[in-house]
């Protein structure tokens, strides 16, 4: 049974996209970082997985729907995190963050499609990654990986060719961390709350 895990963070004022501030206040982050996680979940629910589990550091919410698994993230650095979230699969799986809203069903039904690869990589064009699938999970493929850097992806990539998987790349996906990125996603994806929300916040902030 294939699993889609999704890595996030509750949409909390001041906990969470801090780096939209000081362009945005702290509440309206929170409100874009809720908007992209809304969007992407909407993307898994309409995938062809068996599990859809969002694995979350903080509370969960009335923002999470029906249909998704809650699992709370484990202590430690981001390689432990994204580590252990694949501890959570039985079989393949697909992990991405909340950091994509523009990610579609089709995207990720092409990073659950094993047949031929043992593993998918989604770059992102700031140097790291959005989507890592695996056909055989396996969590110390992650651990030791620097993470947060301009080589995460490369070193991430490195590490699944080295273990002698067979690896395929996705499209590269800009990340929404700075109010640049919000900008360049939001225009790029029209028809989503993100977007639609970020009009919105932004013809106020002008």
């Amino acid at each position: 049974m294939s699993t889609l895990l999704v890595i996030a963070k509750a949409p909390v004022a001041g906990r969470v996209k801090t780096r939209l501030t000081p362009y945005f206040t702290p509440e309206q982050a929170a409100d874009l970082a809720r908007a992209a996680l809304a969007d992407t979940l909407t993307a898994v629910l309409a995938a062809p997985a068996g599990r859809r589990v969002l694995v979350l550091d903080g509370r969960p919410g009335p923002w999470v729907p029906e249909g998704i698994e809650v699992v709370a993230q484990c202590a430690g650095g981001l390689d432990a995190r994204l580590s252990a979230a694949f501890s959570l699969a039985d079989g393949p799986a697909l992990l991405i963050g909340m950091d994509t809203p523009q990610v579609t069903p089709g995207l990720l039904a092409q990073g659950l499609d094993f047949d031929g690869t043992d593993a998918w990589f989604g770059p992102a064009d700031d140097g790291g990654f959005w989507a890592l699938g695996l056909a055989e999970p396996d969590p110390a493929l992650l651990l030791g990986v620097p993470m947060s850097v301009p080589h995460t992806g490369r070193e991430q990539r490195r590490r699944l060719t080295e273990s002698g998987r067979a690896v395929r790349d996705l499209p590269e996906l800009c990340d929404v961390d700075t109010p640049a990125d919000a900008a360049r996603v939001a225009a790029a994806v029209p028809g989503t709350r993100f977007s639609a929300l970020h009009g919105g916040l932004r013809a106020v902030t002008r």
